[in-house]
């Protein structure tokens, strides 16, 4: 754990820690023993990325699902369908790889008054239909496109309708009536902001954490224990701070206590615990304009503190985020690709985690009635780890 490989194109990468073993003559052999996989770079469509073009009917090695228990891949099985809206087509490519389905046909457009338009291009009578849509920004054109697909579905005798969202609006309870009277009979949602948000729902709701995947990152820059601080960047995260922290070998916890005076103005006023000398990792759930936590990570510094990580698992990144994250403060940006990045948001701090591997094996537990837990999703998977500055996309593996 922590050896580091490096490429023709790009600096030294540490490699993600994983139990799953990959065979693929593909891979390069390098002096530590670690294996280094790198494909074609990164395409951008409208400034959005994309996942490199797959040879037809063949799908890559690297996302190929693990065979576990009685779960089996059936790559043939008519019953499970899955849609992608126009938020995140290049996640709900990479679910679909790594599940060795299809993406379902489906037509997505906008009149000319704005009006979308949903038109399904297969027959989904009597299937188990899984919608990948977020409601990232755009929020609200984001969320309408959801329930119109919805409704499209339910029209097209769909036998149980699953919207799986990055996160969940502000009007929390107004949404979850929506998706349930549009006709959803599920909903599997990633990092909710608020968890009691599931309470909302009348339909069963199945709530997975992108907190592994960060974990299993961050468990490669094989970092001393000693050294290591989980740092909440407010009162309200402690409990999602005190997890991580557990998982992170039992690492010390400290808090940024803050005045908020308004919405996304806030104000650092004091650190309860200890940083100086340490590697602070900040967490939390989502990342909005970022003045909370650059403040926090400032008063860090000031306290000490040797190194600065931000980790979260949506990027919504409003202005002025990106100005804020890249201004030296932080070490490296840790996200997931739950909310799409837009190439021109693109800074050199930034690291970007798939969460495609997690969200396709819950889907896979779910359709097949089985339990749905968190330590799947990075004890037997592939790690996907974008560098947006390098733009390249590395698949890196271990033996």
């Amino acid at each position: 754990m922590g050896s580091l490989v490096q490429t023709s194109n790009s600096p030294l990468i540490p490699r993600v820690r994983t139990s799953h073993r990959i065979l693929d003559e593909a891979r390069v052999q390098c002096r530590s023993g670690v294996r280094c996989r790198l494909v074609e770079p990164l395409k951008f469509e409208n400034g959005k990325p994309s996942t490199p073009a797959l040879p037809a009917g063949k799908d890559p090695s690297f996302l190929a699902r693990p065979q576990l228990g009685n779960i089996v891949s059936r790559k043939n099985d008519t019953r499970l369908r899955i849609f992608s809206g126009t938020a995140n087509p290049s996640l709900s490519q990479e679910i679909a790889c790594y599940m060795g389905l299809e993406l379902g046909k489906i037509n997505i457009k906008r009149f000319a008054d704005g009006e979308i338009y949903v038109q399904l291009q297969e027959s989904v009578r009597g299937c188990d239909v899984y919608l990948v849509q977020p409601t990232c920004p755009p929020a609200n054109e984001n969320l309408m496109e959801l329930l119109i697909m919805i409704d499209a579905c339910r029209r097209a005798s769909a036998k149980n309708i699953t919207a799986t969202q990055g996160r969940e609006s502000i009007a929390a309870k107004l949404v979850a009536n929506l998706i349930t009277e549009a006709g959803a009979n599920r909903v599997l949602a990633c990092d909710l902001h608020s968890g009691q948000s599931m309470g909302y729902f009348d339909i069963p709701v199945d709530h997975v954490y992108g907190q592994p995947v960060v974990l299993d990152y961050l468990a490669s820059k094989r970092v001393c224990s000693d050294d290591l601080v989980v740092v909440s960047p407010d009162v309200g995260g402690v409990a999602r701070a005190r997890a991580f922290a557990k998982k992170l070998s039992d690492a010390p916890l400290a808090i940024v206590d803050k005045r908020r005076h308004g919405h996304n103005v806030a104000e650092v006023m004091n650190l309860i615990g200890d940083v100086k000398g340490k590697v602070a990792v900040m967490v939390d759930d989502m990342i909005d304009t970022a003045g909370t936590i650059s403040k926090g990570a400032a008063l860090l510094h000031q306290e000490g503190a040797r190194e600065v990580y931000a980790c979260t698992t949506h990027a919504v990144f409003s202005p002025p985020a990106i100005e804020r994250l890249s201004s030296g403060l932080f070490q490296e940006v840790i996200i997931t690709n739950t909310i799409p990045v837009l190439e021109k948001n693109y800074f050199p701090q930034l690291t970007v985690l798939s969460v495609a591997n997690l969200l396709g094996e819950t889907i896979w537990r779910v359709h097949d009635d089985c339990s749905v837990s968190n330590h799947f999703a990075t004890s037997n998977n592939v790690m996907i780890v974008i560098r947006s500055r390098f733009n390249t996309l590395y698949y890196l593996v271990q033996d």
